[in-house]
């Protein structure tokens, strides 16, 4: 069956960095777009980057964050530096519904989710 599995979330300083990543299975990766958002107390979950054959990304996160896959590993990273407090969210990875562009981050556009990996940033 269709999974995602978010890893590498933790407590970091401001300024400090995180990767975060996506363990993919039951399908083929490499045929699907696959977007990161993060929810935070209080407020709507977000799309923050998505990566088909380049990385997109918001305008809150850009410079800043890096997104990659690596399809024969079937995974995803999101490289995070210079990290703020507002950077505190779950962060989700998630597969978009209708394969591999990638086209805004609508949650109903996506069909399978992660559990989610907390990313805290405080000092």
């Amino acid at each position: 069956q269709v999974q995602l599995a978010e890893s590498g979330g933790g407590l970091v300083q401001p300024g400090g960095s995180l990767r975060l990543s996506c363990a993919a299975s039951g399908f083929t990766l490499g045929d699907y777009a696959i977007s990161w958002f993060r929810q935070a107390p209080g407020k709507e979950r977000e799309g923050v980057s998505c990566i088909d054959g380049i990385g997109y990304y918001v305008d809150s996160v850009k410079g800043r964050f890096t997104v990659s896959r690596d399809n024969a590993k079937n995974m995803v990273y999101l490289q995070m530096n210079s990290l703020k407090p507002e950077d505190t969210a779950v962060y989700y990875c998630a597969r978009r519904r209708f394969g591999y562009a990638c086209s805004g981050y609508v949650p109903n556009d996506y069909d399978y989710w992660g559990q989610g990996t907390q990313v805290t940033v405080s000092s």
